[in-house]
């Protein structure tokens, strides 16, 4: 698994000639409050039953509110058996603070 922090994540994500999945892991009420455009919400709990929408060789950005669930998700998937798992160091709370001041926070 990688790491990226949100500066490096939002570079990476304006070049990358394919775009991977963003993963947000967040509970429903939290993305309504605030996501990154084209994420796609599957809550952390919801995972395991979730791996057969979810494309093993697609490179997948994991994200949550501060890191911490988005990496336990990151670990539990690449023992799934993914390949290509980044989690985004820090979450949308990095996100907000560090990347895009414009973004909601709570």
């Amino acid at each position: 698994m990688r790491e990226l922090t949100t500066d490096e994540c939002r570079a990476y994500l304006e070049q990358a000639s394919v775009p991977p999945l963003l993963l947000d892991v967040r509970e429903p009420w939290e993305y309504k409050l605030v996501h990154l455009e084209n994420s796609r919400l599957i809550p952390m709990r919801e995972i395991p039953q979730s791996l057969d929408v979810l494309d093993p060789a697609q490179e997948i950005i994991v994200i949550c509110h501060h890191g911490i669930r988005s990496r336990q998700v990151a670990l539990f998937l690449e023992h799934q058996g993914f390949e290509n798992i980044v989690n985004l160091r820090g979450g949308l709370d990095a996100w907000a603070r560090d990347t895009d001041p414009q973004l909601a926070t709570y």
